[in-house]
């Protein structure tokens, strides 16, 4: 008896060790059982609250279910990114461009007119009353030069004060304290206009000048012509207006929201129509203080050097403003995708490619500087981002390798605050979540939505992966499951 039970466990050992040595030779079934066994958890964490960690296991404490646990070997979906082989990139016909810091000249392009330089207009006036007894310019915008005489004035103040000059002069000539008396006599004469010109021809000929000239103090063009011959003036009028042309005001205007490239000392490069090829260039010298709120633009002034005088004022010229010289990070233009929200780049980082969001600054040449999302020599796709021929799939590309994808779910409608546009929802679990069942409260983006809906209700909704910074989901979409 003793021999045949000890018989049967020999058989039923030599079984037990034939079917287990089978599962272990059977590929995968050996490596199942132990994997799950020895992988221990990292930390455990409500996938709702990804970012508080737990050392156990248990309920969380912020939603009725029970704490994930997160493995060492997992990595976050939203890092993985998409693989494209060589191969592949080489069909779609793939071009990688390097961010690279180079040197960013900026330029401000801008229309502008031609002003006459206030600072090189003189006005002529009499200071004396009397009458014009010969003018000697005879229309406006006639050229003049310096010391030029324009008019020539009879004025009894003059002609008295001439005389009482010469009678002071014979007196300090034979007596030296008379010199006094002179020198008072020819500070008269000069302040009531008469010029040096015409004291020295009165000190030769020794005798009043009944008519005495009226000269251009600077070369330019009679911009202004107020007296005619035979007219009278009275002292203080304006008989003249000469301008100087050889350097004139560009006046610019920049829209408001270019205004803060504007600085004094800017270089500034004209070209006008009518001169092919010839470049004017010259500097901000002045930034008005004030914006047109009715064209919504500063004006800024540039002063330029007119040989030639080929800028005439009013004319309308293009005008470049160029900033000087930065560093700064560029990439082509044409890798920059605008999804209207944000601006994104595609970055290559070995066989995967992910999403990053950038911020651009200024552009130039078909280069676009990167202010913030890029670093120096990482490298980005050019051309061939996406061959998608609809924007909602361009978009959801973009969320797919930036890890903000829209996660479907199913449910059923638990509470409705169509106020607030908040739904209260007993989920199915999700599986791109990693969320097992549970009820929660997802934010509407589209109230309207919600009156279609009634609690009991089956639903279907997408909502987005990430919280807002108050902690709620969104929902972009919601219905009634058919």
């Amino acid at each position: 008896m003793k021999r045949a039970i000890l018989a049967a466990a020999g058989v039923l050992l030599a079984v037990s060790g034939y079917f287990i040595g089978y599962y272990r030779a059977q590929p995968g079934m050996a490596a199942v059982a132990p994997s799950q066994s020895e992988r221990k958890p990292l930390y455990w964490h409500d996938p709702m609250y990804p970012q508080q960690k737990f050392d156990k296991p248990g309920k969380s404490p912020f939603m009725d279910m029970q704490l994930v646990p997160v493995y060492g070997d997992e990595k976050p979906a939203a890092d993985a990114g998409v693989t494209v082989s060589a191969r592949a990139r080489q069909n779609l016909g793939m071009r990688m461009a390097v961010a690279e810091v180079t040197e960013l000249r900026q330029e401000l392009p801008a229309v502008g007119y031609v002003q006459a330089d206030e600072r090189r207009i003189v006005r002529v006036e009499t200071r004396t009353t009397g009458w014009i007894e010969k003018l000697f310019v005879r229309a406006a915008n006639d050229p003049v030069r310096a010391g030029q005489v324009l008019a020539e004035i009879y004025s009894p103040d003059l002609v008295a004060a001439q005389e009482e000059y010469l009678l002071a002069r014979r007196m300090a000539l034979s007596n030296a304290a008379d010199e006094s008396l002179a020198r008072a006599a020819r500070r008269r004469l000069e302040s009531l206009g008469m010029p040096d010109s015409g004291i020295s021809i009165l000190e030769q000929s020794n005798q009043a000048q009944r008519r005495v000239p009226v000269v251009a103090p600077i070369s330019g063009v009679l911009s202004e012509l107020g007296v005619r011959e035979g007219a009278m003036v009275q002292a203080g009028s304006a008989a003249f207006t000469v301008t100087d042309f050889s350097s004139v005001w560009i006046a610019v205007e920049v829209p408001e929201a270019q205004a803060a490239l504007l600085q004094p000392g800017l270089r500034a490069e004209t070209r006008i129509q009518s001169v092919p090829g010839k470049v004017f260039e010259g500097r901000v010298d002045y930034v008005y203080p004030e914006l047109n709120t009715q064209t919504r633009t500063l004006k800024a002034r540039v002063t330029l050097a007119n040989p030639g005088l080929l800028l005439r004022p009013g004319m309308f010229v293009q005008i470049s403003l160029v900033a000087a010289a930065r560093k700064a990070l560029m990439v082509p233009t044409e890798a920059v995708i605008q999804t209207g929200t944000r601006s994104v780049v595609i970055v290559m980082d070995g066989d995967r490619f992910r999403a990053a969001t950038i911020r651009t600054g200024a552009e130039r040449d078909g280069r676009s500087e990167i202010l913030a999302g890029l670093k120096e020599g990482e490298r980005v796709v050019a051309s061939g981002q996406f061959l998608i021929d609809s924007e909602a799939s361009l978009k959801g590309a973009l969320d797919r390798l930036e890890g903000n994808a829209l996660h479907g779910g199913t449910g059923k409608v638990t509470a409705i605050d169509a106020v607030k546009g908040r739904v209260e929802i007993d989920h199915d679990p999700i599986r791109s979540l990693k969320w097992p069942r549970m009820t929660m409260e997802f934010v509407v983006e589209d109230k309207a939505a919600l009156a279609k809906l009634k609690k009991g209700d089956p639903v279907e909704f997408e909502m987005r992966g990430e919280p807002t910074k108050d902690g709620d989901y969104l929902l972009p979409s919601i219905r009634r499951a058919p």
